[in-house]
């Protein structure tokens, strides 16, 4: 671990009569940080030899000199408090649960949209209930943290009547107020803004591939251009100045997580081959380790994953941010 040495003030002792062994050292640690905090928490941490303060409980004879105490700026790493939007869906139940269980490097918190939803994911206190679409509503949930992760959508229901039997294709609609231009912009745009404005370090934003392409089918779902509201949502965080991941994940399998092979591209090019789908407990370990790793600032990826038995399963992120040049 680098460490680095900085004079904080200065102290006068006795050049004679005073006792080097009373003070061997006095050094401040301070913890880790690319830009110092306004009002640092300093641990003081005191290496003395014998109840002699530098202020004195003894009388000091003698010439004064005039010598520096330094402090040590070593990394004393503080866990990121993280809240996860959408920590109800089944997706972000995955990334709440992960940041839990890594308590030593994260303090979770989570949003979701109902009390219904907070109970299901454990009711506790660090789960707020909110209304992304309501700036006030999401204020509270944000206030004090390092990063936010973004897993909120718009959800399209099917309409009723459907009969599979009959040859019949299913429509589906989404709710009033519940469109993907009110949801999937105007909710996570409100998400970013309140971040932006509470300082926050890092977003870890979750969409879709297919964006590159006004015809995708899922923009039909509804008449209600899905990718469209998520693509300026996704632009609107990159032009943000906040420290941004992007992830276009692949399509969405409830399948066991760290057994494939996790591949990254750009523009939609994934779709064009047969590996088009991931699970979601790999697109919520991609999420957290975008937390962790400088590689993954400031980049937009898409992500799926190769069959099942085939390739080798993934464990270097490091080395799978790397991949990824791409902003936007």
């Amino acid at each position: 671990m680098a460490m680095s040495t900085t004079t904080l003030f200065h102290a006068l002792v006795p050049s004679n009569t005073y006792k080097s062994r009373a003070v061997s050292s006095s050094f401040v640690s301070v913890p880790r940080s690319s830009t110092p905090p306004s009002s640092p928490s300093l641990q003081f941490r005191s290496l003395v030899s014998d109840t002699t303060s530098i202020y004195g409980r003894r009388k000091f004879t003698g010439n004064l000199r005039r010598v520096s105490l330094t402090v040590s700026a070593a990394a004393a790493a503080e866990p990121l408090t993280v809240l996860v939007t959408g920590a109800g869906g089944r997706t972000g139940q995955i990334v709440y649960k992960k940041l839990k269980e890594r308590s030593d490097q994260f303090v979770a918190r989570g949003l979701v949209r109902t009390k219904e939803s907070k109970e299901k994911i454990g009711g506790e206190d660090e789960v707020f209930v909110g209304d992304i679409r309501d700036p006030e509503s999401i204020a509270p949930a944000v206030q004090g943290i390092d990063a936010l992760v973004i897993l909120t959508s718009a959800v399209p229901k099917m309409k009723p009547g459907f009969d599979p039997s009959k040859g019949e294709r299913p429509e589906f609609y989404f709710e009033e107020g519940a469109y993907p231009e009110q949801v999937d912009w105007i909710g996570q745009k409100n998400q970013i803004d309140a971040a932006k404005a509470a300082g926050i370090k890092q977003i870890v934003l979750v969409g879709s591939m297919g964006g590159t392409n006004i015809n995708n089918p899922l923009n039909s779902i509804g008449n209600a251009n899905i990718l469209v509201w998520k693509r300026k949502a996704e632009q609107y965080l990159a032009d943000s100045g906040i420290p941004y991941t992007i992830i276009r994940a692949g399509g969405l399998q409830d399948k066991e997580g760290g057994i494939r092979e996790l591949i990254v591209g750009k523009d939609d090019e994934i779709l064009e081959t047969e590996m088009r789908t991931i699970a979601r407990a790999d697109v919520a370990e991609v999420c957290v380790q975008a937390l962790q790793l400088e590689e993954a600032k400031y980049k937009a990826l898409d992500l799926a994953s190769k069959p099942e038995g085939t390739g080798t399963p993934t464990k270097d992120f490091k080395a799978l941010f790397t991949q990824v040049t791409a902003r936007f």
